[in-house]
């Protein structure tokens, strides 16, 4: 079968290789498409702490089942995975959080992935779509997972000012996300012009150049500052600001993952009492919410703005997944005319 495979520090190319072998019990499935995100851009250049070359990359897949398992969907099912490999014995997995394992791995990242024709799977970790649904769309549902699972962890209550740090993929999905639970008004940050305007033809307020989150914040909650504050960018300059722009008894979710540790105020933290809110990754249970919002068309993501590229093309998807400009999910798809011209 074709896949792309990442040989060494910023190299990957298709190549041709053996289909997967297919443990008993398994199932054997066909890729739709596969997005790319930050964590296979990371791969790419050689900075992920566990990736191993060769790998065939990719976690964020839907596709039909073209072998059924021992349980699981039928054969001819469309569904996506959830790419989440526990080890079952730690703590966080015998009390049924298995999502924060203390040995947690993907596929796509810990062993082979996506980005390719094919891919083995065990059956519990695939999820199906309801008919209707289009494949495209439903490789959507990975980082929706981590949006729900970010919103649900907030505490956040209907009625709530929200901001919002960075309107990449994860930053505008938790957005439509909160908007959808209630929120009252979704205020999002972001340097790139062209995110902003996206972001705004979505309907949300947007911070614009040369101001900032504190000035617009400032006349919609009389100077309190957000109910609910969701970290999506993981920068130093944004963690710096978090308890200031957060209410008393306010909320921050960090949602991005940072690279090192970074210092936030703990003083505000505790003249506030304010919580802060760690996120990694969804459950199960986020995972099929999100394939729920998915199938209902609640969240407009017929306008949330995606690319396609042959897998032939791995390249230059990488290439455009590292511009993040013309689209917020850059897709590799592996089925002949179903790349964008």
């Amino acid at each position: 079968m074709k896949a792309a495979v990442w040989t060494a520090t910023d190299e990957v190319a298709v190549t041709s290789i053996a289909m997967p072998e297919v443990p008993e019990g398994w199932a054997l499935v066909k890729v739709a498409y596969n997005g790319i995100c930050g964590t296979d851009l990371s791969i790419l250049h050689g900075k992920h702490p566990r990736a191993q070359a060769p790998l065939v990359m990719g976690h964020e897949l839907s596709g039909w089942v073209e072998r059924a398992g021992a349980t699981g969907p039928a054969e001819g099912t469309l569904v996506i995975a959830e790419p989440l490999i526990s080890c079952g014995e730690c703590k966080a997995c015998r009390d049924g959080h298995a999502h924060v394992c203390r040995r947690l791995g993907l596929y796509g990242i810990d062993t082979a992935g996506g980005m390719a024709q094919y891919v083995a799977l065990p059956p519990e970790v695939l999820h199906p779509v309801p008919e209707g649904v289009d494949p495209r769309t439903a490789a959507l549902a990975e980082p929706l997972a981590v949006a729900v699972h970010a919103v649900a962890l907030s505490g956040m209550e209907k009625g709530d000012v929200v901001a919002v740090y960075g309107a990449g993929p994860i930053g505008i999905l938790t957005a439509l996300v909160a908007r959808h639970e209630g929120a009252a008004q979704v205020v999002i940050t972001e340097p790139s012009a062209w995110r902003r305007e996206v972001a705004e033809g979505l309907g949300f307020t947007v911070v614009p150049e040369g101001s900032t989150m504190a000035e617009v914040l400032a006349p919609l909650t009389d100077g309190e500052g957000a109910d609910t504050t969701f970290d999506s960018a993981a920068h130093p300059s944004v963690a710096a600001e978090l308890t200031a722009i957060t209410r008393v008894l306010g909320r921050i979710v960090v949602v991005g993952v940072y690279k090192q540790p970074t210092p936030i105020d703990l003083r505000d933290v505790c003249f506030k009492e304010q919580s802060v809110v760690g996120v990694r990754v969804y459950t199960s249970a986020d995972v099929t919410r999100a394939i729920e919002l998915i199938a209902s068309g609640d969240l407009g993501l017929d306008r949330f703005p995606t690319k396609a590229f042959s897998l032939e093309d791995v390249s230059a998807a990488f290439d455009a997944a590292t511009s993040g400009q013309d689209c917020l999910k850059v897709l590799l798809t592996p089925l002949d005319g179903a790349a964008d011209a």
